[in-house]
C-alpha cells in the first residue's frame, strides 16, 4: 500500500524545517516548534490539517510581525520544494491578506518552490480587479512557475480549492491571462491554461469553443490547449467541439462486430471490449469510444466515457481493443447488477451489449 501523502511531515522534515528557521531567526525556538507539532492528536491529523497545524506552530514560535516573518521564510522556503513546502503560501493566506505589499512578492517567490495556487484565490475574493490585474503582469514573468501561477491561480474550479463562484457566473476576466499564455513555451503553463479552458467549459461551453475557433490552426501550442481544454466537451459529445475536430456524424460506416470477451464477471476481473467498424472506403477520421453505464448503489445506472482511438484512418476495416478493470477503486464503487456498454462514434451511439457483474 502507498505511504500515505500526509506523512511526507515526518520528523526529520520538521526537525530540518526548526532548524533551517532557526539559522534565519535565532531566537525561534526549534525544540519548542518541534514539540507544538507533534503535541495531542497529531498522528490522526490528515494532510490539511498537518499543514495548518505547521503552519500555526512556526508563526507562534517566530512571534515576529507578519513582514519580518516572511523576511525570515524568503530566505527558508528555497531549502524545500514540492508538496511539502505548500504550508509557506498558506502561511501567507492566513495571515497577509492585509499586506498585500509583502505578501504578494512573497506568493511569487514561494510559488517557485511548491505552488501558491491556492494562496491567492483569498486575496482574488477580496479584491478581482486588483489581484487580476497583478496576476496578469505574472503572466509575463520570466519564470515559469510563476506564469502558470497566473493561470491556475484563478481557475473557477481548481481542484481541492473552494470554487470563485463570481469567475463561475463571469469568467471574462481570465480570458487576457489566457491569451497572454497561449503560446506558453512550457508545457506545465500550457496545461494550466488548458485546465482553466476546461474549467470555464462547464459553465460556459459556447464562449470557450468560441474562443478555441478564434486560435485554432494559429500556432502548435495553442492547438494542444484546445484540444486538451475541449476533453470534456468532447466526452460529452458537443456537436460544436466535435465539428471544430473535423469529427462528422459517420454515415456511411458500420459496425461489423461489437463486444466483450464474457458476459458475466465479478469484481476485479477484467473485461475485452472489441469493436470492429468498416466503410465502404476510408474509415476517415473518427473519435471512437465506449460508455459504461456503471450500476449505482440505488440500482440506477451512470454512464462514464472512455476513449478506444481516434485520428484519421485510411483503411477500410479497422479493429479497436480495450482492456477494461473492474477492480475496486478509491474513486469508483462496483455494485452488481447489469452494466450496459455502448459504442459511441463521432458522438453516435451505433452498437451496445451488456455485462453481468455478479455479487
Amino acid at each position: 500500500m502507498a505511504e500515505p501523502l500526509k506523512n511526507v511531515y515526518s520528523p526529520e522534515l520538521i526537525t530540518r524545517m526548526a532548524d533551517c528557521i532557526s539559522q534565519q531567526h535565532a531566537a525561534f525556538d526549534a525544540a519548542g516548534f518541534c514539540s507544538a507539532v507533534f503535541a495531542g492528536d497529531w498522528d490522526s491529523l490528515e494532510l490539511k490539517a498537518r499543514m495548518s497545524r505547521i503552519r500555526e506552530c512556526i508563526h507562534q514560535q517566530l512571534a515576529l510581525p507578519y513582514a519580518r516573518a516572511i523576511n525570515v521564510l524568503n530566505s527558508v522556503v528555497p531549502e524545500f520544494s514540492g508538496f511539502e513546502a505548500m504550508l509557506f503560501p498558506e502561511f501567507i493566506q492566513a495571515y497577509g491578506l492585509d499586506d498585500w505589499e509583502t505578501s504578494i512578492p512573497a506568493l511569487a517567490l514561494f510559488t517557485q518552490h511548491s505552488s501558491s495556487e491556492f494562496a491567492v484565490r483569498p486575496f482574488i475574493e477580496q479584491d478581482p480587479k486588483r489581484m487580476m490585474a497583478q496576476m496578469l503582469a505574472w503572466a509575463n514573468s520570466d519564470n515559469h512557475h510563476v506564469r502558470r501561477l497566473a493561470s491556475e491561480g484563478c481557475r473557477p474550479r481548481l481542484p481541492w480549492a473552494p470554487a470563485l463562484p463570481a469567475f463561475k457566473q463571469d469568467p471574462a476576466p481570465i480570458f487576457p491571462i489566457l491569451e497572454k499564455l497561449k503560446r506558453d513555451d512550457e508545457d506545465y503553463v500550457r496545461r494550466s491554461v488548458a485546465n482553466n479552458l476546461n474549467d470555464i467549459s462547464k459553465d460556459h461551453p459556447d464562449l470557450v469553443l468560441n474562443w478555441c475557433r478564434d486560435n485554432i490552426g494559429q500556432h502548435p501550442h495553442t492547438d494542444w490547449i484546445i484540444k486538451h481544454a475541449c476533453r470534456g466537451l468532447l466526452k460529452a459529445s458537443h456537436p460544436l467541439a466535435l465539428a471544430l475536430f473535423g469529427y462528422q456524424a459517420p454515415h456511411g460506416l458500420s459496425v461489423a462486430s461489437f463486444g466483450t470477451n464474457k458476459t458475466e464477471l465479478r469484481e476485479g476481473d477484467q473485461l475485452q471490449i472489441n469493436a470492429s467498424l468498416s466503410a465502404p472506403q476510408q474509415l476517415g477520421k473518427l473519435r471512437v469510444e465506449y460508455l459504461v453505464h456503471y450500476v449505482k448503489a440505488n440500482g440506477s445506472r451512470a454512464a462514464k466515457v472512455f476513449i478506444f482511438s481516434e485520428g484519421e484512418f485510411t483503411e477500410s476495416r479497422k479493429l479497436f481493443t480495450r482492456r477494461h478493470s473492474f477492480e475496486r477503486m478509491t474513486t469508483r464503487i462496483h455494485y452488481p447488477g447489469e452494466h450496459k456498454i455502448e459504442l459511441r462514434v463521432n458522438g453516435w451511439v451505433l452498437a451496445e451489449t451488456q455485462v453481468e457483474l455478479l455479487a
